[in-house]
C-alpha cells in the first residue's frame, strides 16, 4: 500500500517519550517526513531511530517549549528543511502532584509554562505559515483534565482548561476570518500509560501511580493521527469528555466530590516518598519509553486498589437521569447528542 501521508509534514513536540514517542512512530508507518522536538536530545535521538525504522523521514530538533524563541526555530529549521510543515502536534507538558499549598510556586509557574504556554508558544511559531498557505492541521494534546478538576494536579489541570479555552477561542477567530482550512483540533485523554507519571514532580509524600484504567498511548496516537485525514475539534481517549463534562455541569457537587474520593484512592501507593521536582524544571535522563509499565502493574495487581472502575461505572450509573437531562441540553444547543 502507497504511503498515506508520503508528502507531509509534521512537527511534534514532547517527542522524546510517551504519547510523542507513539504519534512519531503512527505518522511514520504512514511515510510522513516527522520533525521531532523535546529537551532531551538523546531520547529523540531514540525516537528518530523508530522512525526511520518504520519508514519515515525525520530530523531532530532539541526545543524547550517554555522558549518562544526555541519554539520559532523548530518552525523554522522545519519549514527550511522540508519546504513547510502541514501538521503541528503540541504535545509537550509536564504535572506535579500535591496540594496547591504544597506545590512550590516555581513548580506551578513552570507546569504552566510547559503545558499552557508550550502550547501558546506552538500556535505562535506556525500560524503564520499555515496562514500564508491557507491551510493546516493544528493538533493539540489537551487531557479529560481539561473539563474535570482532579485533586492534587492544580497546576496541569488549570493548564489544562487554559489550553481548551484558548484552542476554542483562536478556532473563532480563524472562522471569522474565513480560514476554515486551517483545522484546531484537540484531543483528550484519561489516564495514559506512559512515564508521565514518573516524570511529574511530586510534593505529596507518597508514591503516586497511574490512575485506572490506564490506556495505551498508541491508542492516542491513532486518535491523532486519524486528525490527519479527518480533521475534527475534539477527540475524546477513552470516556467521552462530554460524559464527564455534562456530569460536571449538572451533578455540581455531587460528582466534583466524588471523583475526588475515588482520586484519592487511587492514585497514591502505600509507599512515603521524599519530595522531588521531577522532570519539571530540567528534563530527566530516564523515562524515554512510549509506556510507563502501568497497565502490566494494574493487571498485575488487579487495580490501583481495585474498586475505581467500579466506582466510577456506579457513579454513572447514579448520574443516568442527570445525564439524560444533559444529553437533551446538549441537544438543543449543539444539534446532536454524540
Amino acid at each position: 500500500m502507497a504511503d498515506r501521508l508520503g508528502d507531509k509534514v509534521v512537527v511534534i513536540t514532547g517527542a522524546s517519550s510517551g504519547i510523542g514517542k507513539a504519534t512519531a512512530d503512527a505518522f511514520a508507518r504512514e511515510g510522513a517526513t516527522v520533525v521531532l522536538a523535546a529537551r532531551r536530545e538523546q531520547g529523540l535521538h531514540g525516537t528518530a531511530e523508530m522512525v526511520i525504522r518504520d519508514g519515515g523521514r525525520t530530523m531532530v530538533v532539541p526545543t524547550d517549549v517554555r522558549d518562544a524563541a526555541q519554539v520559532r526555530h523548530l518552525a523554522d529549521r522545519a519549514i527550511d528543511a522540508y519546504g513547510g510543515i502541514d501538521i503541528w502536534v503540541n504535545n509537550a507538558g509536564i504535572a506535579s502532584f500535591g496540594t496547591f499549598e504544597q506545590t512550590p510556586p516555581e513548580v506551578f509557574a513552570n507546569v504552566v509554562n510547559s503545558t499552557f504556554y508550550g502550547v501558546v508558544n506552538g500556535f505562535r511559531a506556525v500560524l503564520p505559515h499555515f496562514r500564508e498557505r491557507g491551510r493546516g492541521i493544528l493538533i493539540t494534546t489537551a487531557s479529560i483534565a481539561g473539563r474535570v478538576p482532579t485533586p492534587y494536579q492544580s497546576p496541569y489541570v488549570a493548564a489544562k482548561h487554559a489550553v481548551l479555552g484558548f484552542v476554542e477561542t483562536v478556532r473563532q477567530e480563524l472562522h471569522l476570518e474565513g480560514l476554515d482550512d486551517i483545522h484546531l483540533c484537540s484531543v483528550l485523554p484519561g489516564p495514559i500509560d506512559t512515564p508521565f507519571w514518573q516524570h511529574a514532580a511530586n510534593h505529596t509524600g507518597r508514591d503516586v501511580q497511574a490512575l485506572e484504567p490506564a490506556t495505551p498511548p498508541e491508542k492516542v496516537a491513532r486518535a491523532i493521527l486519524g486528525l490527519a485525514f479527518r480533521p475534527r475539534r475534539e477527540v475524546g481517549v477513552g470516556i467521552p469528555p462530554w460524559v464527564l463534562e455534562m456530569g460536571m455541569a449538572v451533578g455540581q457537587g455531587a460528582l466534583e466530590r466524588g471523583l475526588a474520593r475515588m482520586t484519592r484512592r487511587s492514585l497514591f501507593q502505600d509507599s512515603t516518598r521524599p519530595a522531588t521536582e521531577g522532570g519539571v524544571l530540567r528534563p530527566m535522563p530516564e523515562g524515554t519509553g512510549m509506556r510507563g509499565g502501568w497497565i502490566e502493574r494494574q493487571h498485575r495487581t488487579g487495580g490501583n486498589g481495585g474498586h475505581a472502575a467500579g466506582i466510577g461505572a456506579a457513579g454513572l450509573l447514579a448520574l443516568a437521569v442527570p445525564l439524560g437531562a444533559a444529553a437533551w441540553y446538549r441537544y438543543q444547543k449543539h444539534g446532536r447528542v454524540l
